[in-house]
């Protein structure tokens, strides 16, 4: 069911792959809810992805950038303000990669170049974006930029690698960028912290079947789905969340507060 709560508003959606993707969803539901669309991922990912799909459906314009390059950044926001003919009220970034996990490199034994790598796409790339955001004044006031994230941020979960600390470093650039975007502007930053979720992306990290399966039996809710996660997205786009700012939301079923049962 819609609402109507993202009528005549405006955003960029970052690292929809394919149908899978919690980007992807959220799209649908923006879309649904009555905003209009630009949809962005790397070149590559659009060659791999079925993203051209997306963008018909909801009648978005699709623009290839690489969130770790300020250059395509600056690229995109442009173009995005001159599709859309002015400021842009909600920006979803939802990308994160580790070439130490895709290449079997474990914790104790990283490859620095990689893990370098891994904290410039997952974690920089946000704050490359907000900067250019906000260098521009590209945002309404009141505008939303949301940051997806993981628990593992806050907890040891191995299997995780050096994405746990992209995710530290990515929480961290919300708090402090929130600040000053949202006392400057009157914009605001979040993180959302996602149950596990088997996405092309989420099943690429090693034990995320039991990842998957622990924290669905511990949750009180059992694990909440990549559509409900573009249900919750959607309001942190609208107008109803308009003082919730520098937060990391957890949207997990209740696990991140449940001890041993």
């Amino acid at each position: 069911m819609a609402y109507n709560l993202l009528k005549g508003k405006k955003g960029i959606i970052f690292g929809a792959l394919n149908d899978q993707s919690i980007a992807w969803k959220a799209a649908l539901r923006a879309h649904e809810e009555g905003a209009e669309l630009v949809l962005t991922n790397t070149p590559v990912a659009l060659r791999l992805g079925t993203l051209n799909a997306l963008a018909e459906q909801t009648g978005a314009l699709l623009v290839p950038a690489d969130a770790a390059s300020v250059e395509d950044l600056q690229a995109l926001v442009a173009r995005s303000q001159e599709h859309f003919g002015g400021k842009i009220d909600f920006v979803l970034h939802s990308v994160a990669m580790s070439l130490n996990l895709r290449k079997g490199r474990p914790y104790e034994a990283a490859n620095y170049e990689f893990f370098n790598k891994t904290l410039d796409i997952s974690a920089l790339s946000f704050h490359k974006l907000l900067q250019v955001l906000y260098e521009r004044d590209a945002m309404n006031e009141w505008g939303s930029v949301v940051a997806m994230t993981y628990i593992a941020a806050q907890r040891a979960f191995e299997g995780y690698n050096d994405m746990a600390d992209a995710k530290a470093l990515l929480e961290s650039i919300c708090r402090s960028f929130g600040v000053i975007y949202g006392r400057r502007k009157h914009v605001r930053v979040n993180c959302v912290s996602q149950s596990p979720t088997l996405t092309t992306a989420g099943q690429g990290i090693a034990g995320m079947g039991e990842m998957f399966g622990k924290a669905d039996a511990i949750s009180p809710l059992g694990n909440a789905s990549a559509d409900d996660c573009a249900d919750y997205l959607v309001t942190l786009f609208s107008d109803l969340t308009r003082h919730v700012t520098m937060q990391t939301l957890y949207h997990d079923g209740g696990y991140s507060m449940t001890g041993i049962i």
